[in-house]
C-alpha cells in the first residue's frame, strides 16, 4: 500500500510540474503577445480597443455573437471597421492564442506594397491548409525560383488565345449545364445550385487541363468525389473546437482522397501526353499539338531537353503536375461555381439588371436563344462584346469575392499608411478583398449591387478606384486561372440567362431543415466557410423558365 501511495505522489508531482510549465509557458506567450500589440498601440497604430489581457477577444465575441455561427470568419474585419471607424483601413487584431496577431489590410495603397511592390510569401497557414493535398508542389503554396520556373510553364495554357480555342469544348459542359437547370423546371423541384455549378466547373476543368471527360454532371466521378470530399479534412486552423482539430481520422482521411486522386491522374495524365510517343523520340515531335493546359506545360517544360533528359524528367514533372492540377482544381472550380450562384442571385434580387443583361444578350446574339452556341462557336469575339455582363460578374465578385490572401509579415517590413509605418513581422498580413471591397472610402454605396459602377467615366463618383478591386488579386502572383474562370462565367450566362428564372429559396429550405431564420445584414445567401467561401446551404433555389421562353 505504501508502494502504490508513493507511486501516487510521484504521478501527481509529475502532472503538477508538467501542468505548471504549461501554465508557465502559457502566461509568458500571452503576455509576449499582448505586450507586443500594446507598445504598437502606444506608438498611435490603429486598432479596436485592446484589453491587455483579453486582447481583441472580447470585441470578435461581441461581433461575432450576433452573427450565424456558420458565417465565414472574414466577416469580423469588415464588421469591426463599422463598428470602429477610427480603425481606418488598416489595423492590427490582436485574437492570440487562437491566431497570431492579423494585420488587416483594406486598403488598396497598402495591398499593392504587400502584394506587388514588395511581395511578401505566403502564410504559414495557406501551407498547412495545401499540404494534405500537394505536398505544397503547387503554384499557390511555392515561391521564389521555383514559383516563377512553374507559372512560365503553365503561363502558355492559361493564355486568352489557348483558351479561346477551347470555347467549343467548353460550350459542349456549359449546354450539359444548361439541360440540367431544364430538367428541374420540369420537376418542379428545390434543388441546389451551387451542386449544379460545380459539377459544371468540374467538367470544364478535365476537359481544358487533361482533355478528360469527368461528367460529374451526369455521373460520379472517382476523383471529383474524392477532391469535394477532402476538403472538410483539410486544417484550416480556425478550429476553435479541439477534437476538431486534432482528429484522429484526419490523416487517414487525407491518405485516402489523396491517393485515389494521384492515381486517377497518373493514369490520365500518362494517356493525355501519349507518353510512349514522348520518352521514344525525347521531344513532342512525334505528337500533334498539344490542346490541353498539362499538355502545354509539358512541351514548355521538356523545351530543349535531350533524349535522356526527357526520359528522366517526365517522371520529376508528372509528381509535380498531378500536385499542382490538385492545387489549381481546388482553388479554380469553387471560385467560378460560387459566383455563378451569386450572379443568379444578384440578378434575381435585381430585376432592372436582368432586364439590362438579357438585352445584351439578344442584341449581340440574337433572338433565337437555341442559337447562342453556334454564333459563339462561330464567332468567340462576340464574347467581348458584353460590357454589363462583365460588369455584372465584377459586381458579384465585389461583394462575394472568392478568397483572402494572406500573407506571412517579416522583420523589417512596414506598411506605410496615413503617414504610419504598421510593423508586420510577427504578423499574418491579410489583404481582404471582403473588406477593400466594402469599403466606404472606395465604393460609395459599398453594400450595393450596382453593375453600372463599371461602365462610368473616370470622373464619375460610382468609377471604381485604381487598385481596390482584387478579386484575382495583381501583380505577378495574381490568379492564373483567372481567364478560364471569367470565360466560363460568360458562357454559363450566355447560354442560361436568357432562359431561366432562379430565385433563392432559403425560408422553404430552413423550414424544411427545422432551422430557425439567419441572415447577415438582410442576406440569407450569406458566405461560409468550407474549403473555400461557399454560398450557405450550398444555395437551395427553385428555377422556371423565363417569360416568353417555350417549354423544353
Amino acid at each position: 500500500m505504501a508502494i502504490l501511495t508513493t507511486g501516487h505522489v510521484w504521478l501527481y508531482q509529475a502532472i503538477a510540474v508538467v501542468s505548471l510549465g504549461a501554465l508557465g509557458s502559457f502566461l509568458i506567450s500571452l503576455y509576449n503577445a499582448r505586450r507586443m500589440i500594446i507598445k504598437l498601440k502606444k506608438q498611435g497604430l490603429r486598432m479596436p480597443p485592446h484589453h491587455p489581457i483579453f486582447g481583441h477577444l472580447l470585441v470578435a465575441q461581441d461581433i461575432l455573437s450576433q452573427f450565424p455561427s456558420d458565417a465565414h470568419s472574414l466577416y469580423l474585419p469588415v464588421q469591426i471597421r463599422r463598428k470602429y471607424p477610427e480603425v481606418g483601413p488598416v489595423f492590427y487584431i490582436d485574437l492570440w492564442p487562437f491566431s497570431d496577431p492579423f494585420l488587416v489590410v483594406a486598403s488598396p495603397s497598402a495591398a499593392h506594397q504587400l502584394i506587388q511592390e514588395h511581395p511578401q510569401p505566403k502564410a504559414d497557414v495557406v501551407r498547412t491548409f495545401m499540404y494534405p493535398l500537394t505536398k505544397n508542389l503547387d503554384l499557390v503554396t511555392m515561391e521564389g525560383q521555383q514559383w516563377k520556373d512553374w507559372r512560365n510553364v503553365y503561363n502558355p495554357g492559361f493564355s486568352a488565345q489557348h483558351l479561346n480555342t477551347l470555347i467549343p469544348r467548353i460550350l459542349k459542359e456549359v449546354e450539359t449545364f444548361s439541360a440540367v437547370l431544364g430538367e428541374h423546371v420540369e420537376a418542379n423541384d428545390m434543388f441546389f445550385l451551387e451542386k449544379a455549378a460545380i459539377n459544371l466547373t468540374m467538367d470544364v476543368i478535365g476537359i481544358v487541363t487533361l482533355g478528360t471527360h469527368f461528367n460529374a454532371q451526369r455521373s460520379e466521378n472517382i476523383f471529383v468525389s474524392a477532391i469535394r470530399n477532402i476538403i472538410p479534412w483539410l486544417p484550416t486552423g480556425a478550429e476553435l473546437n479541439p477534437f476538431l482539430r486534432w482528429n484522429l481520422v484526419r490523416p487517414f482521411a487525407h491518405w485516402y482522397y489523396t491517393r485515389q486522386m494521384d492515381r486517377y491522374l497518373s493514369r490520365e495524365i500518362d494517356n493525355c501526353f501519349a507518353i510512349n510517343k514522348v520518352v521514344e523520340n525525347g521531344n513532342s515531335s512525334g505528337r500533334q499539338k498539344p490542346e490541353t493546359i498539362i499538355g502545354l506545360a509539358l512541351d514548355k517544360y521538356l523545351e530543349g531537353k535531350t533524349l535522356s533528359e526527357t526520359r528522366n524528367d517526365y517522371t520529376a514533372f508528372k509528381r509535380f503536375a498531378m500536385n499542382q492540377m490538385k492545387g489549381l482544381i481546388l482553388a479554380g472550380h469553387g471560385t467560378t461555381a460560387n459566383t455563378v450562384c451569386y450572379i443568379f442571385h444578384m440578378l434575381s434580387s435585381h430585376p432592372s439588371a436582368l432586364q439590362h443583361i438579357r438585352e445584351e444578350h439578344e442584341s449581340v446574339f440574337g433572338a433565337d436563344i437555341s442559337k447562342t452556341s453556334s454564333v459563339i462557336t462561330e464567332n468567340p469575339h462576340t464574347l467581348n462584346q458584353l460590357p454589363f455582363t462583365i460588369a455584372v460578374i465584377k459586381e458579384t465578385l465585389r461583394l462575394f469575392p472568392a478568397d483572402a490572401s494572406p500573407r506571412k509579415g517579416e522583420i523589417g517590413f512596414s506598411l506605410k499608411q496615413d503617414g504610419h509605418q504598421y510593423p508586420t513581422n510577427g504578423c499574418l498580413v491579410w489583404s481582404m478583398p471582403q473588406a477593400i471591397h466594402r469599403e466606404p472610402l472606395y465604393w460609395p454605396q459599398p453594400d450595393t449591387f450596382l453593375p453600372e459602377r463599371w461602365l462610368t467615366s473616370p470622373d464619375d463618383p460610382l468609377h471604381p478606384v485604381k487598385g481596390a478591386w482584387r478579386a484575382f488579386e495583381f501583380g505577378p502572383r495574381n490568379c492564373v486561372g483567372q481567364g478560364l474562370s471569367m470565360l466560363e462565367m460568360k458562357l454559363a450566362l450566355a447560354l442560361t440567362v436568357r432562359k431561366f428564372d432562379i430565385r433563392a429559396t432559403y425560408q422553404e429550405w430552413e423550414t424544411k431543415q427545422n432551422q430557425s431564420p439567419k441572415a447577415i445584414n438582410g442576406e440569407k445567401a450569406y458566405q461560409v466557410m468550407d474549403g473555400t467561401n461557399r454560398p450557405r446551404g450550398q444555395f437551395p433555389c427553385r428555377i422556371t423558365l423565363a417569360a416568353g421562353v417555350k417549354p423544353l
